[in-house]
């Protein structure tokens, strides 16, 4: 019988608990937006709930399975998306003053195919204005808080998403990674995020930031929570011509099938530059995890990864500042001061520097296609810290002062880059009680294996069952 507590339910136990009808979607839904009403003034998560909507839309989905008309194990589970997914009727801010009232009149690809599967949206989430941004501080609509110490940052740009998943608002969200913006706040608040291949699912309906290095993900409690979403998101959009016609795999197979004869790649350089000490500890008990279980673990070059970390920055501050020139233009004081000042900086890119950076992109996507060729997997820290406090500036590394938004994007962004699967999974807690993530990244369109490497070390370790504690609980 499943749990009456939030806190415990997963994707696949709710599945698997209203097939035996030993709970409805109408009460799942309430029991989340009890949940959400209850904590969220403390996290910040939510921009927009959608009580009345969500109840009709779990209404429908009831009869639909007394009748024994089921769309797949989402029909009748709640999910909500970050507030850059266009939403049908229902506002779309996208963080900013600047959209607070603009309402779409259609739905992005991904909601589409969620509530095609019978998916349940529960709302939109808070976020860092226009995606511009590693905190989710948001000077519109109130920062987001870390649910394991809400003095510190949940990451961004998807902050809010990771937030509710983490507090256990709702078992599903949207985001999207463009420097990590799925990734950095799956680690700093402790839950499991996946920025899929480039092109793997549709950017349709998503209000764009950086149009090469926007990926839209799904974010969970656990790995095998991501597969079942990536069943439904994935797959080839005649909306979206970046879309990719390779096909789709069933990503929920092969989860278990362990480690034994996985070859995991650590990269020589770079990413244990500059580390917090806990960090570098946790990853490499989970690199002997790894061993334990059956994979090999070797040492792999790749060259030119400073030079691709500062190829990404170069391309996404050109990119940006093409995107919303409009609002740059027309809007500036409306903005954030940080998305202000970046939008600032974008604005000065050469068109000189962001040829060359994608003459840097070309070859760094080689060399990582020659490190895949050598092992399954590359595995890294995630970030090289934990979470941030709200106020904190940057981070010292001896004599060094490293920006908090650069630290947050070091290990992150040259994925964006090259456009290849990269996962975050927690794999240990500071002193502190802070989360530590681990990135588990693989070969373009192998999300399988890479979901599979993160099952496999997930299901040995206990990081996955520990929750945040909500003052009132």
């Amino acid at each position: 019988m499943i749990s009456s507590n939030p806190e415990t339910w997963t994707l696949r136990s709710l599945s698997k608990a209203l097939r035996k009808r030993e709970v409805s979607p109408v009460e799942i839904t309430q029991a989340y937006l009890q949940r959400i009403e209850t904590f969220d003034g403390k996290i910040n998560s939510f921009i927009t709930v959608l009580p009345q909507t969500a109840l009709k839309a779990a209404r429908s989905a009831e009869k639909e399975l007394l009748k024994g008309r089921s769309l797949g194990p989402l029909h009748g589970i709640p999910f909500a998306v970050k507030d850059l997914f266009f939403t049908r009727g229902i506002r779309t801010t996208c963080g900013s003053k600047i959209l607070k009232d603009f309402v779409p009149a259609y739905n992005a690809t991904v909601v589409e195919r969620l509530q095609a599967a019978g998916a349940t949206l529960l709302g939109k989430l808070n976020m860092h204005e226009f995606a511009y941004g590693t905190t989710s501080l948001n000077p519109h609509f109130g920062s987001v808080r870390n649910p394991w110490d809400r003095n510190r940052v949940s990451g961004g740009s998807s902050g809010g998403s990771a937030a509710a998943v983490a507090s256990a608002f709702v078992p599903l969200t949207l985001g999207t990674d463009t420097g990590g913006s799925v990734r950095i706040p799956s680690a700093l608040c402790g839950t499991s995020g996946l920025k899929p291949t480039f092109g793997r699912i549709s950017k349709h309906g998503v209000y764009p930031l950086c149009w090469t290095m926007d990926h839209p993900g799904p974010m969970t409690r656990c790995v095998a929570d991501l597969a079942i979403a990536m069943n439904v998101l994935a797959g080839a959009d005649p909306l979206d011509p970046s879309t990719s016609s390779v096909s789709v795999p069933d990503y929920t197979r092969g989860l278990s099938d362990g480690l034994k004869g996985v070859r995991i790649g650590v990269p020589d350089t770079y990413y244990f530059d500059r580390l917090d000490p806990e960090v570098a500890t946790a990853v490499q008990r989970a690199l002997q995890v790894g061993k334990r279980l059956g994979a090999t673990v070797k040492k792999i070059s790749i060259p030119l990864l400073p030079e691709a970390s500062i190829a990404a920055f170069i391309i996404l501050l050109a990119e940006a500042a093409a995107t919303l020139e409009k609002w740059h233009r027309t809007r500036a004081k409306d903005l954030g001061d940080d998305v202000r000042s970046r939008l600032n900086l974008g604005a000065a890119v050469m068109a000189a520097q962001y040829l060359k950076a994608q003459a840097v992109r070309r070859k760094i996507r080689e060399n990582f296609c020659r490190a895949l060729e050598k092992v399954d997997v590359i595995v890294t820290p995630q970030l090289p810290i934990t979470a941030p406090k709200l106020d904190q500036g940057g981070v010292s590394w001896g004599k060094q002062t490293e920006a908090v938004p650069s630290a947050l994007t070091r290990f992150t962004r040259i994925y964006n880059l090259v456009g290849i699967p990269s996962l975050s999974i927690p794999c240990g807690f500071s002193a502190a009680g802070l989360p530590i993530g681990l990135q588990i990244a693989g070969g373009p369109f192998d999300e399988r294996t890479v979901l599979r490497v993160g099952s496999a070390y997930e299901e040995s370790t206990p990081w996955k069952d520990r929750r945040p504690f909500l003052e009132g609980e």
